[in-house]
């Protein structure tokens, strides 16, 4: 989520934020390789546990109740409050998975893969940054669902050693500044402040979340932009990022998913309108600088609804290819993410690609169904 750039225009002259901030932990090269194995294979069976929560049954280890964490003792475990926080979040997935599979999503089969980033030891202490991969393949309720999604995630966990030197893994906590794992566990959200301007920004009509939805077909070809364009260039980019834009999913650079979701709109044919950064009428970016409303939740969807190139849409099922959707997550009035339509299946279910944290190919059923109390915005490109 971001709010505003850390840019602006004085004078001609461009301040730009620094969007390399950078993993949270250094590595030390004197921790030996077992210890960092050791570390690596707990954190893939706590994000392998998390996913499996979220499986149809049919089989695996889910299936029979089985956790891959409950195998570890000895040199690598959970702590006992640890053991207790992953067993209320497979709980909450467990929920989770039954209210997708009352809105036809059930999910057969997945990957989850961790690959340990940096490692830190100090005395009986250690702090390790993962980066988890998940795939998820769509169990064909419909028969029209893609083939998979799937989502890159980074996290920080924390060990403590015994007296015997046995490790206890004390804590994670999500590093990326989005939104939205699917098997990722409610956090709060935390909004920044809403900015004000002298003419005062449009405000949004909320978008109901109800199935079905009333038809309201979009016309590809009214506007002149090239849809298929904006959803191919979101899956190329979804989990690697382009580098001829900034990356602001770093440490405290305040997420990437609005930048992404423009970047797509581009690709397909938006065209910039220069000037202030920090006027929400001009909307630009490239990798020397952009706009408020390139990269900011509220400051797009200013931009996009006062420029006249998105409309409202009542229902969220609604949305179709190249549409962007956002979330107030705690309704406070300040919109926290925004994330791009790449399809649409026959039976009117959107499908979304974001980043922060990477993510591509969602339902929004998915998203409702893991954020139910959330506020959402619709719009037709």
């Amino acid at each position: 989520m971001v709010t505003a750039a850390a840019a602006s225009v004085v004078a001609g002259v461009a301040l730009v934020p620094n969007w390399s901030a950078g993993a949270a932990v250094t590595d030390d090269p004197t921790v030996d390789p077992a210890t960092k194995a050791t570390f690596q294979r707990l954190a893939d069976a706590v994000f392998t546990d998390r996913t499996n929560a979220l499986l149809d049954g049919k089989g695996g280890q889910e299936a029979d109740g089985h956790q891959l964490t409950s195998g570890f003792s000895g040199k690598v475990r959970l702590s006992g409050t640890q053991s207790h926080q992953e067993s209320t979040a497979l709980s909450e997935l467990r929920g989770r998975k039954s209210r997708l599979a009352k809105l036809g999503e059930k999910y057969s089969a997945a990957s989850t893969s961790v690959k340990l980033d940096a490692t830190q030891v100090k005395g009986r202490h250690a702090t390790v940054d993962v980066t988890e991969t998940t795939t998820l393949t769509y169990e064909k309720v419909k028969g029209t669902e893609p083939k998979t999604t799937g989502f890159q995630a980074h996290h920080e966990l924390t060990f403590k050693a015994d007296r015997q030197g046995n490790w206890q893994l004390t804590g994670i906590r999500d590093t990326d500044d989005g939104y939205l794992a699917v098997n990722q566990v409610a956090k709060p959200a935390v909004a920044a402040p809403m900015t004000a301007t002298d003419d005062g920004p449009p405000s949004a009509a909320r978008s109901a979340t109800t199935w079905p939805a009333p038809a309201n077909p979009k016309n590809f070809s009214a506007t002149g932009y090239d849809y298929k364009a904006m959803a191919a260039y979101a899956q190329k980019y979804w989990n690697h990022y382009n580098p001829d834009y900034p990356d602001f999913n770093g440490q405290g650079a305040g997420g990437d998913c609005t930048n992404f979701v423009s970047q797509s709109l581009k690709a397909g044919g938006w065209k910039h309108v220069p000037g202030y950064t920090s006027d929400f009428h001009k909307w630009f970016g490239n990798s020397e600088i952009q706009s408020d409303s390139f990269v900011g939740v509220n400051e797009f969807s200013w931009f996009a609804l006062s420029s006249k190139r998105v409309t409202s849409l009542a229902n969220v099922y609604q949305l179709d290819v190249g549409d962007v959707l956002q979330m107030d997550f705690n309704k406070d009035g300040s919109k926290d993410h925004s994330m791009i339509v790449t399809y649409r299946s026959p039976q009117g279910v959107p499908y979304v690609t974001y980043h922060s944290t990477n993510t591509f190919n969602r339902s929004v059923a998915s998203i409702i169904a893991s954020y139910p109390t959330a506020a959402y915005y619709a719009y037709r490109t």
